[in-house]
Formats: C-alpha cells, sequence, structure tokens
C-alpha cells in the first residue's frame, strides 16, 4: 500500500539547535538531520524534505511565510497530501496562523517545534516531528485550516499560544482546549473547523509595517500621535478587558482611525472584544463608534499579522472592517 505523500519544510529553530563551545544551543541540523534521526517516519509517510532555512523562529519574516505557502502550494499540485513546517516555537502560533491565510488548499498544513534541544535529555524534537508527520497524512486532518501539533496535542492555527517560556507543554488554546490528541500512533480528533478564507496572495508582498500597542493602566497614550510619521500604515490596539481604554485616550485613537486603519484588540488571553456592553468614554462602543476595526477574539499578534498581510495583499482600507469580519465571526 502506498504511503501518502507529505512535504517537510525546516526552518531551523530549538528543534535543530545543538550545544555550541560556550554552552549555548544555536542552529545546527538541518532538515535531512531531522528525519535521519526519526527512522519511523518512513512508516508513516514518504516525505518530500526541503531545507527551507536554518534559524530561530524569531528571525521569520513575512517573506519568509510567503515563500513557504507558495512552497507548500507547488507541493500540493504536484501530489503531495500534507504538509509540515518545523520552525522555532518562539513563533509558531503567529506563523502557522499567517500559512492558513496565505495558503489556498484544504490540504493539511501542520507547524511543529520542539521546547528542548535536540541533544538535551527528553528532547521533544522526535515525538513532535513524528506526530506531526502523522496528522499531516491523515485524512481526518484535511478541511480544517493550519494545525500546530506539539506534545501529543493538536491545536487550530487561529486559537493556539505559547503559554510557557520552557515546559515542554508551552502550547495552549485558551479557552478552547486542542481539536485533538495523537494515541498510540493514531489521531483521534474531538472537534472539526472550517478553513479561514484565504487572502489574495501577490508575489511578492507589499510592504505593510504595522503597530501594535498594548494599553497599560493610566498609559498616556503618547505614541498614537506618532505612528503615521513613523511609517505605519496601521495599528492593533490591545485593549484592557473587554476593549477598553482610559476615557482621554478615545479621542486619540478617534483621530488616528481617521489616519490609519486601527483594530481594536484585547490583552486578555481569551474571549472576543465586545461590541455594545459598555458605553463609557473609552469602552468598545465608543471606540467602535469612532472608526476603530472590531478584532473579535483574535488577539493582537494574530490581528496584527491580519491586518499586515491584508494591506500586503492590496486590500483597500474600506474593505478591512468585512475582511476581518469574515475571519473573525469564524472564531466564535
Amino acid at each position: 500500500m502506498d504511503l501518502p505523500r507529505v512535504l517537510l519544510l525546516a526552518t531551523g529553530g530549538t528543534i535543530a539547535m545543538t550545544p555550541g563551545a560556550d554552552g549555548g544551543i544555536a542552529p545546527a541540523l538541518d532538515a535531512h538531520a531531522l528525519v535521519a534521526a526519526v527512522p519511523d517516519l518512513a512508516a508513516v509517510a514518504s516525505l518530500e524534505v526541503i531545507a527551507f532555512s536554518n534559524k530561530p523562529g524569531a528571525s521569520l519574516t513575512q517573506q519568509d511565510l510567503a515563500q513557504l505557502a507558495a512552497l507548500i502550494e507547488e507541493g500540493f499540485a504536484r501530489g503531495c497530501q500534507g504538509a509540515v513546517v518545523v520552525q522555532g516555537t518562539d513563533t509558531i502560533d503567529e506563523t502557522a496562523f499567517a500559512l492558513e491565510l496565505l495558503a489556498r488548499r484544504p490540504l493539511p498544513i501542520v507547524v511543529t517545534g520542539a521546547m528542548r534541544g535536540a541533544a538535551a535529555p527528553g528532547a521533544d524534537g522526535p515525538a513532535n516531528l513524528l506526530a506531526a508527520v502523522t496528522v499531516a497524512a491523515a485524512p481526518a486532518a484535511a478541511g480544517m485550516g493550519a494545525l500546530v501539533v506539539l506534545g501529543d496535542q493538536v491545536h487550530a492555527a487561529r486559537h493556539v499560544q505559547k503559554a510557557h517560556t520552557t515546559l515542554p507543554s508551552a502550547f495552549h488554546s485558551p479557552g478552547r482546549g486542542p481539536l485533538g490528541t495523537l494515541c498510540e500512533g493514531r489521531l483521534h480528533l474531538h472537534a472539526r473547523l472550517t478553513p479561514l478564507p484565504a487572502l489574495r496572495s501577490p508575489r511578492p508582498l507589499q510592504e505593510a509595517p504595522i503597530a501594535l500597542l498594548r494599553i497599560g493602566l493610566d498609559d498616556d497614550g503618547r505614541l498614537l500621535p506618532a505612528l503615521p510619521d513613523l511609517g505605519f500604515r496601521g495599528a492593533v490596539i490591545e485593549a484592557m478587558g473587554a476593549g477598553h481604554v482610559p476615557g482621554h485616550l478615545a479621542p486619540l485613537l478617534g483621530d488616528l482611525a481617521a489616519r490609519m486603519p486601527v483594530v481594536l484588540s484585547t490583552r486578555v488571553a481569551a474571549g472576543p472584544v465586545l461590541r455594545a456592553a459598555y458605553a463609557f468614554p473609552g469602552s468598545e462602543k465608543d471606540l467602535l463608534s469612532r472608526g476603530l476595526i472590531h478584532g473579535g477574539a483574535l488577539g493582537g499578534l494574530k490581528a496584527r499579522l491580519l491586518l499586515r498581510l491584508l494591506l500586503a495583499t492590496g486590500a483597500s482600507p474600506e474593505a478591512l472592517p468585512a475582511e476581518f469580519a469574515r475571519r473573525c465571526d469564524a472564531l466564535a
């Protein structure tokens, strides 16, 4: 019986790092070395391996993501039935979300990595790689958007967050939980999702710098008027609670929204920005009436990515509220 064909793209990260002379770990292993360390992969899928890069997850760029999405689309066109991206865990929650937006076919895209370096006791990279390929090769994983697989848990890219700096169990989906698990080498799904609407994907993507500002207690907002002059094309505001800021910031945010797209998000780990429950100055109702874009339950990091990619793929400012609604409503 022919094995499923799976495209594996390695970008680096902790999973590929080994200790140097100074004791710290750094990228060292390429894609083929990672695969060679997990001989059980040969019984799960026929792998097409691409050594895309070898750098930390924190150094990945928007152009890297566009190239990865293009390579995945090309792999699917050649007959690959799933794709695995191996990368550093620092940005897995962001890159998986971006790949879901940029890839257009409903075949499985799985992102994985490791919390411990390849030479560390109890290194989790080999198990995570085997689990990720198992999910990418499973027909049941198709049609759910991009997935993140670590620690034998399967998370939706749109929900997952890195919740701890060092633990192997670092990835959670607050308020949601995982979509499924792996047990005895088999995928068990507890829930299903439909993919978010893909973006138009011209090559290359336009540059669209987006500011991300978290609002804290007694924030004076002095950065807000400066953003357009600093070259930003938009901003995401991580507000307090369900979408609230100090009252004196509301006029500043309204003025900013008249000059560039401004998305209202929340700094809280789970739950949506509300629309009309509160009506005081600086409340969500007040801010939305001043022209801010409703960010739903997306969270600041992913709202920033969505706004950046929408502008980078040519969406007009007038279309942005509807484009956000198409994707944020799917998170409900």
